[in-house]
């Protein structure tokens, strides 16, 4: 196990009703309420969500996208400063969690906002404090400092000890309104999370290691009843703190970090559209299989613990890879980007965009080389 610091201090409110508690937690104070496309109204959250603050002087921001975008975060920045606001409020997924945490970074800092994505350096010191009440599981953004924000054709990511919300809702009824693609993009989200944590190489962390398993065998239980059973809690429950806790910092604290398979959807989403999870439902398998030499002790891990198969090194590979892409079709996720009328120039548009910002090498030993990526594409492709 590698030499890690663990640090989590966001307070997790979990269950059902429990957004009628929001006032024990925002501060009396200019409250920014920022939200997405307007579910929230539909299925009674906003006005949960207002009930409980009842009292509170509240500011909106809604029309938050699922790929955020830096145009959208910066009319909340503007009102922030302007109205002197102290507190954000992020009502949803993982994007307008994404969207807060770039928020509160960027109203007090001095220079271009852009510049906190661009500069790889610390280059904040102070953020507007900010809570979350979660309304759809996947990116486990809720429960740490990491966020994502597009900007043209660039999705670029950042993160800071200063961004961890101070409380975070979860309620799974909150999910009971989504939508099939919203609920298989949330469940896979979530498995290649683990997945890049815990498909590397042997590290000697069997606590991660089977803290991860139990993750993933959770997602695979649990992922295709919310589907077959959409009206039922114990499911969403299941799934919500599933997702929460891949991407926490529990099962990474000490292991090495495989962010290919992001990298590259990173990507496709900027160059096409596609939604996040999607881009690492296409990818992840290929990975999978151009990595196998790298990987191989994990795969088998995998496949006999998780899975339950027995067999050579090859055969535990293709069971590997035949069992996930059944389990992201079985979720409604493709798994070729012919899925997505993409042709085979993808592969030398995405190896331009690496270049351009100087990106040779990716993986968790840095083996995976820009060839590598067009042999990953192609596989992808096939």
């Amino acid at each position: 196990m590698q030499n890690f610091e663990f640090y989590n201090p966001t307070k997790v409110v979990f269950g059902e009703g429990e957004i009628r508690r929001l006032s024990e937690f925002v501060p009396k104070a200019k409250i920014l309420l920022l939200y997405g496309g307007g579910s929230i109204k539909q299925n009674g959250v906003y006005e949960q969500v207002k009930n409980a603050l009842y009292g509170h002087e509240l500011y909106e921001v809604s029309g938050v996208q699922p790929n955020p975008t830096y145009d959208k975060a910066m009319e909340a920045v503007e009102l922030i400063r302007r109205e002197k606001i102290e507190f954000i409020l992020a009502v949803g997924g993982g994007s307008v969690i994404d969207s807060a945490k770039f928020i509160s970074l960027a109203v007090p800092y001095k220079g271009e906002p852009w510049n906190i994505l661009t500069n790889h350096e610390q280059v904040y010191a102070e953020a507007i404090p900010f809570g979350c009440v979660l309304t759809l599981p996947a990116t486990g953004s809720e429960m740490n400092c990491w966020f994502v924000l597009s900007r043209g054709d660039q999705k670029l990511s950042a993160g800071s000890p200063l961004l961890f919300p101070k409380f975070s809702i979860l309620d799974p009824k909150a999910t009971l309104s989504l939508d099939r693609r919203q609920i298989g993009n949330g469940v896979v989200d979530a498995f290649v999370h683990v997945m890049e944590q815990y498909l590397t190489y042997p590290n000697n962390a069997p606590l991660q290691d089977r803290f991860a398993e139990s993750i993933l065998s959770t997602l695979m239980e649990e992922g295709p009843k919310t589907l077959m059973k959409p009206t039922e809690y114990e499911p969403r429950a299941n799934h919500m703190w599933s997702a929460t806790m891949a991407l926490s910092g529990v099962i990474g604290a000490g292991m090495p970090f495989d962010l290919a398979t992001h990298a590259i959807g990173h990507e496709l989403t900027a160059l096409y559209g596609i939604d996040h999870a999607r881009t690492l439902a296409l990818i992840f398998p290929a990975v999978m299989w151009v990595m196998r030499e790298e990987k191989r002790e994990k795969i088998n891990q995998y496949a006999e613990r998780v899975l339950k198969l027995k067999g050579s090194d090859q055969e535990l590979l293709q069971g590997s890879i035949r069992k996930t892409v059944t389990f992201f079709e079985t979720m409604g996720l493709p798994t070729k980007l012919s899925a997505y009328q993409i042709k085979e120039d993808v592969i030398e548009k995405v190896i331009k965009r690496f270049e351009e910002r100087g990106i040779t090498l990716l993986g968790e030993r840095q083996q995976v080389t820009m060839n590598k990526v067009r042999e990953i594409l192609r596989v992808a492709l096939q």
